[in-house]
Formats: C-alpha cells, sequence, structure tokens
C-alpha cells in the first residue's frame, strides 16, 4: 500500500481545498495586478498555512464537543459560534505574523490594529463559513445515507426473519394435518396406511429442500401438492376428484415453497371435507396478460370463512408481500356453481 493511499479523505479535501485557495488567489492577483511579488506569495501563503491549521483545530473542537451529534437547532448555534470565534483568532494571528514579517501594505500601515482586526474577521468569517458549510453537509449528507444503509439491513434482516417465521409455521402445521388422515386409515386399511406414510415421506423431503430457497420453479411446487393429494385421495377416495389445467411454460416460473399446497390443503379442509358427497379441487396455472396467475377452485362455499387470522390466508398474503411486494397479489371469494377460488398473481419472470 502506497503512502497515498493512506491519506483520508479529510486530508485529501484539506490539501486540494487550501491548495485551490492558494491558486485563486495568486491568478486573481496575476490578473488584476499584472503582477505577483514575492510579498504577496508570502502573505498567501501564511493564510492557506495558518487556515489549514485552525481549520484542523476547528474540526477538532467540533468533535470534542460532539456538535454533529445535537439536534439540528443547537448544531446551527454552535456553527456560527465555532466559525466566529475562529475567525477571529485567524484574523488576530494573520495580523500579527504579517506585521512581525513586515508584510503589512502601505495602506494597512495607517490603519489601527482594531480596524484590520475587524475587516480580517470578517475575510476570516467568510472563507471559514464556506468550510464548515462543506464539512457539516458532507456529514450531513454521510449521516443520511449510513441511516438509509442500516434501515435497508434492518428491513432486509425483518423479511428474512418473517419469511423463516413463516416457513417454521408451514411444515409443522401441514405436518400435523398429514398425520391426522394417516392416522384415519391405519385402522381402517393398514396397507394404505402404509402407502400414505411412503407419500408423506415424499412431500416432506421436498419440503425441506424447499426450505433453502425462497422461491421454487412452480414444476417442483406441483410435485408436493400432487403427493400431497395422492394422500387425501387415500382418505376421500372416491369423494375427491382432481383437475389439473397446467400451461407448460409457466412450470420454471417462481413461487414461494409450500404455499400452493398450503391452499390446496385449505380447499380440502374448508371445502370438500365439508361436503357429503365430496368434491373437486381444480388447479390451473397460465399466463394473463403481463403476470403469472394461478387459480385453486374447489367445491363448497366460504360461508363466512374468510378469517384474516387464519395460518393459511395470512401466510400467503405475507409471504406474497415480502417476496414479490406490490407486484403480486392473492385474493378469494366464492364464484358460481358452489366453488370457491383462490386466485394467486405474480410477476412473470424471465
Amino acid at each position: 500500500m502506497s503512502v497515498l493511499s493512506r491519506v483520508s479523505k479529510y486530508w485529501w479535501c484539506q490539501i486540494i481545498g487550501w491548495g485551490a485557495n492558494a491558486a485563486v488567489s495568486i491568478f486573481f492577483a496575476w490578473t488584476y495586478r499584472d503582477k505577483v511579488t514575492p510579498e504577496f506569495v508570502q502573505r498567501v501563503l501564511i493564510l492557506v498555512g495558518l487556515g489549514f491549521v485552525l481549520t484542523h483545530l476547528m474540526r477538532e473542537v467540533i468533535l470534542r464537543l460532539k456538535v454533529l451529534q445535537k439536534s439540528f437547532d443547537k448544531q446551527a448555534v454552535y456553527f456560527i459560534a465555532i466559525t466566529f470565534g475562529f475567525s477571529v483568532i485567524y484574523s488576530f494571528f494573520m495580523l500579527v505574523i504579517w506585521r512581525e514579517l513586515n508584510l503589512l501594505d502601505g495602506r494597512e500601515k495607517n490603519y489601527s490594529l482594531l480596524r484590520l482586526m475587524i475587516g480580517g474577521t470578517f475575510n476570516s468569517f467568510i472563507t471559514l463559513l464556506v468550510w464548515n458549510l462543506i464539512y457539516f453537509m458532507y456529514h450531513y449528507v454521510e449521516k443520511n445515507r449510513t441511516e438509509q444503509i442500516d434501515k435497508l439491513r434492518l428491513e432486509a434482516l425483518v423479511k428474512e426473519l418473517e419469511l423463516k417465521t413463516i416457513k417454521s409455521h408451514i411444515n409443522p402445521h401441514f405436518i400435523f394435518n398429514s398425520l391426522n388422515s394417516i392416522r384415519a386409515l391405519v385402522d381402517e386399511n393398514p396397507g394404505r396406511a402404509r402407502t400414505a406414510i411412503t407419500e408423506l415421506s415424499n412431500i416432506l423431503r421436498s419440503s425441506m429442500q424447499a426450505e433453502k430457497l425462497e422461491t421454487v420453479p412452480l414444476e417442483k411446487e406441483l410435485a408436493i401438492v400432487k403427493d400431497y393429494l395422492a394422500l387425501e385421495q387415500m382418505r376421500f377416495e372416491e369423494r375427491l376428484k382432481i383437475n389439473f389445467i397446467i400451461d407448460e411454460d409457466t412450470l420454471d416460473q417462481p413461487i414461494p415453497p409450500m404455499m400452493l399446497q398450503t391452499l390446496v390443503e385449505n380447499a380440502i379442509k374448508h371445502g370438500i371435507s365439508k361436503q357429503v358427497n365430496g368434491g373437486e379441487i381444480k388447479i390451473t396455472s397460465d399466463f394473463v396478460g403481463d403476470h403469472h396467475e394461478i387459480i385453486i377452485r374447489n367445491t363448497g362455499r366460504l360461508n363466512g370463512y374468510r378469517n384474516p387470522d387464519g395460518f393459511g390466508l395470512q401466510s400467503t398474503q405475507d409471504r406474497l408481500n415480502l417476496i414479490f411486494g406490490d407486484k403480486a397479489s392473492f385474493h378469494i371469494s366464492d364464484t358460481e356453481y358452489n366453488a370457491v377460488e383462490a386466485k394467486l398473481i405474480m410477476p412473470i419472470e424471465s
């Protein structure tokens, strides 16, 4: 690492800023006076050197007094007070050094020290005011940028925790319902119960793999749903009819893992299981306009069942909001012909 690379941004700003100040002073003197005397160069170098030292000391005062951590009103008061105080100091030392080195011009020698101090303080105040404005604005912008980054990091952390919390509820919720289904088959038909256990094993294996991702291709999600429906069909037998209408082009579209299975599970629990003659579950997936649309339609009616705190519906809405934001939506409603329709709308991923 070179020596230059170890110089902080602050010192680079000091060097460049005061260097530019000296260059501008000499440029205007050359332009309007047609000459730059050695005495004038000395005066400029003293101004720049003194300004370099005093602004650094002023920065130390700002840091020690923790001005940047105070409220905006107090910052403004400290800002003016510190600028004025150092302007007086700047003017005093400048005049003392110039007088000792005999650098005062003929006109200045005729003025009293007080008058020179007033004029010098005014000029110094303007210079230090610009320095402080730049310094405070930089830290104000930097503070806002840091707060914005921290806010985004916090939001990302909250989003991650919320997603993990939702996922941690999905698997136990699904497992308990599935185990109840298997328990109903143990005495009635042990052979089918063993088959159901195999189906559940396949589903759990798929769901554990899905936990590693925020989204999975629709094709993998459908595989879990088909295993789940195969398990439920052993319990409902001919009372459960299943119909898939899937556009093959949608199979690679992303969907939150276990979301479709949860909605299908709700359709059976609150729809099919309440029908004496059972019913049908129809799942369609297609591109509609500029979005991907999935519809789960089941026999039955809502009959007031639309509990916003219910796990399935709430988790579906939460996960869509967390992953896709306002680009996705979820609706559930009664339709004609004794059916309930749950509709997922998600953005198309190319």
